[in-house]
């Protein structure tokens, strides 16, 4: 690889540009295992090219890592992971094209995808072909030993990222916003020290599990079903649930065909207005969805998975539903056990969307409702919908009515689909939602010069600067919506930075949510920075605004659990003739 040089304002104040890609061996809830390593300087041309062998005796990166050098890589999390597997310690600054070129494009429809191959062939350069990449992939993956050819073919396909690297750097850096990108980098080296951590398992309740699971399938069926009547077998039947809904009189959202909408996220937004089919959409996401074999977990009793940051749209993480412990059946949830003398922590932030949609918007009115603590009861209040010394038990109905508006609102949802999550009229909805408009003008003019200067310029950013572009045709209501989710991916990626660079263990972020993990003799004072982290977090992206943190603390021997899953949890385990794991 030649050089190439930089323009003055670029990079001009680090020293070093390393370019770095690692070939590594992954077993499902394992730490990597490196394979190789190449890298290059890109101002003085010097190259490094080291094989396994070579790789596990060194102590320390082959390279700079300090505050004067620059790591750049393609989804540099996998690369970090390596230097964690190796015990190496982590570079200061950190350039990842990958999250860089998703920022880039991100709206666009991309032919052949975000990854490396995909990249080069969106600014139109060679490279290797799917076909060849696959073949590498695969003798990395079988293992060793390999033999002197197979070696030096590994090391070449190695360098051929790192020659990819380069080219995309030369290329992408003029439109890279260097600061913000060094931010989003900082990120990235925390998703990699989550992705080596990894979240404590009850690797006993987890192979009980997975040992009944096909057994008592049938038996859970009739348990459930015996109050719903919707199952023939183990498979779920449609007409059956009509005619459910209409003995229940309950309506539901149809498809433009007619037919009911049987997504899960329509079934999660119903069991919101109508807690009885809770039980059933848990029923059919297990049957459906739940593979626990796919669930990998190392021989540590640590699940790990690819966080896959900035994956959406929004840049919030979309790990595997099946390999992420919170992707799959909220009930299953609860298989997270710390260790003997360690504790958890759940920490997520309250009505996180609510709070930045009335400290960015500025509506003084809002700001008033989300400081009350209970945004939703104060809407109905301020909206005269309850007496103003309404509470949450007397008022119980109308308040839930009030808090799916303002959740609608949040999602740019439209009167018809909030008529059907309330099971009321379309008149009713329209009312709530006229209602919230004429409480909140401040709050609505903002939102809609957010969509018109989308409309209009064809972009739109988070604070932090994650954009989305409207080059493709973008939904006005995801536009609506990409200010709250956006920023709120912003402020959860800054208080993972924040509460790591603290010193808080982080095994998981959940959305608007982190799991941390410390010894019991710290776990207070571990929640206390990575609540102040989350606090301080939400000031820098709301400019003062601080939003308030809640805490779920789990200290060895209790198990996480979510209340929305355990009933069923109870259920599994009253099948399988286990009580001593059933939750009190």
């Amino acid at each position: 690889m030649g050089r190439f040089s930089l323009k003055p304002s670029y990079l001009s104040h680090f020293n070093k540009i390393w370019l770095c890609d690692f070939e590594f061996g992954s077993k499902p809830g394992e730490r990597p295992e490196p394979v190789c390593l190449v890298a290059h300087e890109v101002r003085s041309g010097k190259r490094v090219r080291i094989f396994q062998d070579e790789l596990v005796q060194l102590k320390s990166p082959p390279y700079d890592i300090d505050a004067s050098a620059l790591f750049v890589a393609y989804l540099a999390s996998a690369e970090l992971t390596c230097h964690l597997s190796l015990g190496w310690e982590m570079p200061i600054h950190v350039l990842d094209l990958y999250v860089e070129f998703k920022n880039m494009t991100n709206g666009y429809k991309l032919t052949q995808g975000a990854g490396l191959l995909g990249a080069m062939a969106h600014y139109g350069f060679e490279c290797l072909s799917v076909a060849e990449k696959t073949e590498m992939r695969d003798l990395v993956l079988r293992g060793g030993p390999w033999t002197s050819q197979e070696k030096a073919s590994l090391l070449e396909y190695c360098e051929s990222d790192v020659v990819a690297l380069a080219k995309l750097l030369e290329v992408m850096l003029p439109r890279i916003d260097i600061p913000h990108a060094i931010l989003r980098g900082r990120y990235m080296r925390v998703v990699a020290e989550i992705e080596d951590r990894g979240v404590p398992i009850d690797m006993e309740a987890l192979k009980l599990l997975r040992d009944n699971w096909e057994k008592i399938k049938d038996k859970l069926i009739s348990t459930i079903d015996t109050n719903y009547c919707v199952f023939d077998g183990q498979s779920f039947k449609r007409d059956r649930f009509d005619n459910y809904l209409k003995r229940e009189k309950i309506p539901w959202p149809r498809l433009e065909t007619g037919v009911l909408d049987l997504d899960d996220d329509t079934f999660k937004e119903m069991a919101r207005s109508h807690p009885k089919i809770a039980p059933l959409r848990e029923l059919r996401g297990s049957l459906s969805k739940m593979r626990l074999a796919d669930l990998p977990v190392g021989q540590d009793g640590r699940s790990r998975c690819m966080i896959s940051p900035f994956q959406s749209r929004t840049g919030r993480n979309q790990p595997s539903t099946s390999k992420f412990i919170f992707g799959p059946s909220v009930w299953l949830r609860s298989l997270i056990l710390p260790q003997p003398g360690f504790g958890l922590a759940y920490l997520d932030w309250s009505q996180q969307e609510v709070g930045i949609a009335a400290a960015l918007s500025r509506d003084l009115k809002m700001v008033e409702a989300y400081n009350s603590l209970d945004p939703y009861l104060a809407f109905a209040k301020q909206a005269g919908l309850v007496p103003l010394d309404a509470t949450k038990q007397s008022h119980e109905s109308e308040r839930d009515q009030a808090k799916a508006c303002v959740l609608a609102v949040q999602y740019g949802m439209g009167e018809e689909s909030l008529a059907a999550r309330l099971g009321q009229p379309t008149i009713v909805a329209r009312h709530l939602l006229r209602m919230h408009r004429e409480t909140y003008p401040t709050f609505w003019s903002w939102s809609d010069s957010a969509v018109d200067h989308a409309m209009i310029f064809g972009s739109l950013s988070a604070v932090l600067g994650w954009t989305i572009y409207t080059a493709e045709e973008v939904n006005p209501r995801f536009l609506r919506n990409f200010p709250m989710q956006g920023n709120g991916s912003e402020m959860l990626r800054l208080a993972c930075i924040l509460a790591s660079e603290r010193g808080v263990n982080i095994c998981a972020p959940v959305h608007d949510a982190i799991l941390i993990e410390a010894p019991l003799r710290d776990l207070e004072s571990a929640i206390s920075a990575a609540k102040t982290a989350m606090s301080d977090a939400s000031s820098l992206i709301l400019n003062g605004f601080r939003l308030n943190t809640d805490a779920k603390v789990i200290r060895y021997p209790e198990r996480y659990s979510d209340k929305r899953g355990v009933e069923m949890w109870n259920r599994v385990w009253g099948l399988i003739g286990r009580p001593d794991f059933q939750i009190r």
